[in-house]
């Protein structure tokens, strides 16, 4: 098997037509068809069933893709990967993140990595849990961090990295800045602000709901930096994780007797293939301590 008779197979099965295909790998399409059927003798099987207008997948050829494409995307990362270490240039880090998670957790380890290249740039994704998912299934991007995907993929591999608690910021100037501790109690006058970007926004407002307090009259947000503003300016109170940052101009606090805790996982995409740098991130992210962060 030759990688240009799989290059070939792929550009037929993406294009559904044999002309098109040729065109697209530059060869000629006696060329093409030549190949395809040199492939198909030695799977034992047709591959098309060529019709028109469009050439359509058999059985085989339906079964034989996603391996097929797994061995040529292999073949090429190969490849990709040996010229970058020729040329001293590994690539990109492509690395997704939910929109919840803090870009500030991951500097010290990227700054780390940085120095164990010779070249090396970052490519940052950002979408709900379910997009996350997309990326990491699509292949553009090789590693994910988010609180939970939403998405039921057997392919995904999870780490598990910290688990953390969600505490009440208010303004400092708010009735109930300074306390270290907030009962529940205190919450039921409160107008809410929904962080409705983060993966767990439904069970915080659940979990409220079970303890009695009314989360209808609250407000939704869909980004962090908007929250903190209308935290700031007394327009509502917030339940944010650990880890998100915020200014001295809010004080955050636990709310005694709420049990609203997230984990933060390493997402990837099991038996694909990783560049070195993403290997590289996913052990010292894996191994990293991460208990002094996540408090």
């Amino acid at each position: 098997m030759e990688m240009h008779q799989v290059r070939y197979f792929l550009a037929v099965a993406q294009l559904l037509n044999f002309t098109r295909a040729a065109e697209e790998c530059n060869v000629t399409q006696p060329s093409l068809t030549r190949a395809i059927k040199q492939l198909e003798a030695e799977l034992g099987g047709d591959l098309f069933r060529r019709e028109r207008p469009a050439a359509q997948l058999t059985e085989l050829g339906q079964r034989m893709h996603p391996l097929l494409k797994q061995c040529f995307d292999a073949a090429i990362g190969a490849r990709s990967l040996a010229s970058s270490f020729r040329s001293g240039e590994i690539g990109a880090l492509r690395i997704a993140l939910t929109h919840s998670i803090d870009l500030s957790l991951l500097i010290p380890h990227l700054n780390q990595i940085r120095r164990q290249f010779n070249r090396l740039e970052f490519r940052f994704l950002r979408g709900t849990s379910r997009e996350v998912g997309e990326f990491l299934k699509k292949g553009e991007a090789e590693l994910g961090i988010a609180a939970e995907i939403d998405e039921a993929w057997d392919r995904l591999d999870v780490w598990p990295l910290f688990t953390e608690s969600f505490e009440l910021v208010v303004s400092e100037e708010h009735r109930l800045a300074g306390r270290s501790s907030i009962e529940l109690d205190d919450l039921r006058a409160e107008p809410l602000l929904s962080r409705a970007f983060c993966e767990h926004s439904g069970r915080i407002s659940a979990s409220l709901r079970e303890h009695g307090i009314d989360v209808g009259h609250g407000h939704e947000v869909w980004n962090e930096h908007d929250l903190i503003e209308l935290v700031e300016t007394d327009i509502g109170v917030a339940m944010v994780p650990h880890t998100s940052p915020v200014p001295e101009t809010l004080t955050r606090a636990a709310v005694a007797g709420l049990d609203a805790r997230r984990t933060v996982s390493l997402y990837g995409v099991a038996g694909r293939q990783r560049t070195a740098v993403a290997n590289a991130v996913m052990r010292m992210l894996r191994g990293a301590d991460w208990r002094e962060i996540a408090g």
